[in-house]
C-alpha cells in the first residue's frame, strides 16, 4: 500500500504513507536529490540525499509515513548541513536532543494520519527558519531544467567553487552530481513511459544512448531494461516507491518519489 498527497502546509513538499505485508523488504531506493522525515513504527528518522541505490529494508518496519522535502529546503528544517546526512538513514535523536526527538515522535503517532503531524511538525521548522534561499532554489531549478554548472554559477552570480560549497550544504553533493541525479530521473521517468531508450537520451539530455546508459548504471545500479521491467512489479522503487508519483518542487520528473514505500 502506498499514497502520497502534495503539502498544503509546506511548499514544495510531498506528504506519504506506506505499509503492509512484508515491512521493509524488498525493492530499491533511488537517488532523485530530496531528503525525508520519517516517522516509522512510532519513530522519528531523516533520510538524506543518496548517491547510489540503498536496499528497501535498510531502515526496518511494518508502518510508515514521510514528508519528502524539496532539493536544498531540508536542511534549514533540520539545524544540519546536508552533506552530513548524505547516503545516511538516522535516528532523529541523533540530531536533535534526545528527549525532545521522543516528545515529536509521540505527537506526530498521536494524529489519526502521522503524516499530519509531519506536516505540522515541518511547517513550523520552516517558519522559524524563516524563508528558503532564493538562491538554492534557483541552482535547484536550474540544473532541474539540464543547465551545465558553470552556466548556473553564473546565472546565480557564485564563482563554481563558492557554488560547489554551498551545494555540499544545501543538497549533501556538488551542483554536477546533483545535476546527474536530476537528469537520470528524468529519463527514467521517460523510459517507464514508453520512449524508445535512444530518444530518452536525446531528450534527457545525454550525449548518446551508451552516456545514458553509463549513467543509470552508475547511480540506480541497474540498467534501462531491468528497470523498466521491475518498475511494474515494484523491483527497483525510487524513494517512495510510488510509480508515476509526481510533485512540483519535491522532483517533479522522479518517477517513483523520495522516502521508499517500505523505507527511505
Amino acid at each position: 500500500m502506498y499514497e502520497e498527497a502534495r503539502s498544503a502546509a509546506v511548499p514544495g513538499a510531498v506528504l506519504w504513507r506506506a505499509g503492509g505485508p512484508g515491512g521493509g523488504s524488498g525493492g530499491m531506493v533511488l537517488p532523485d536529490g530530496c531528503m525525508d522525515l520519517l516517522w516509522v513504527d512510532g519513530r522519528l528518522l531523516v533520510a538524506g540525499t543518496d548517491t547510489r541505490p540503498h536496499p528497501a529494508g535498510e531502515v526496518p518496519g511494518g508502518v510508515f509515513a514521510g514528508i519528502r522535502l524539496a532539493p536544498g529546503t531540508a536542511p534549514a528544517l533540520l539545524g544540519v548541513p546536508a552533506h552530513v546526512l548524505r547516503d545516511r538513514r538516522v535516528e532523529l535523536a541523533e540530531l536533535w536532543p534526545a528527549r525532545e526527538a521522543r516528545r515529536l515522535a509521540g505527537l506526530v503517532g498521536s494524529y489519526g494520519d502521522p503524516r499530519a503531524g509531519l506536516e505540522e511538525l515541518a511547517a513550523r521548522r520552516a517558519a522559524g527558519a524563516g524563508p528558503p534561499d532564493p538562491v538554492t532554489a534557483e541552482v535547484a531549478a536550474r540544473l532541474r531544467a539540464g543547465e551545465a554548472v558553470a552556466a548556473v554559477a553564473a546565472a546565480v552570480g557564485l564563482g563554481e567553487r563558492r557554488l560547489h560549497r554551498r551545494s555540499l550544504d544545501a543538497f549533501g553533493y556538488g551542483p554536477r552530481t546533483l545535476g546527474r541525479v536530476l537528469r537520470m530521473r528524468r529519463a527514467l521517468a521517460l523510459a517507464r513511459s514508453g520512449m524508445r531508450y535512444a530518444e530518452v537520451a536525446h531528450a534527457a539530455g545525454y550525449a548518446d544512448q551508451a552516456h545514458l546508459a553509463r549513467e543509470v548504471r552508475a547511480l540506480a545500479g541497474t540498467t534501462l531494461t531491468a528497470y523498466t521491467a521491475g518498475s511494474g512489479r515494484g523491483t527497483y522503487e525510487g524513494s517512495a516507491g510510488a510509480p508515476g508519483a509526481d510533485s512540483e518542487g519535491a522532483n517533479s520528473e522522479t518517477p517513483q518519489p523520495s522516502g521508499s514505500r517500505t523505507t527511505a
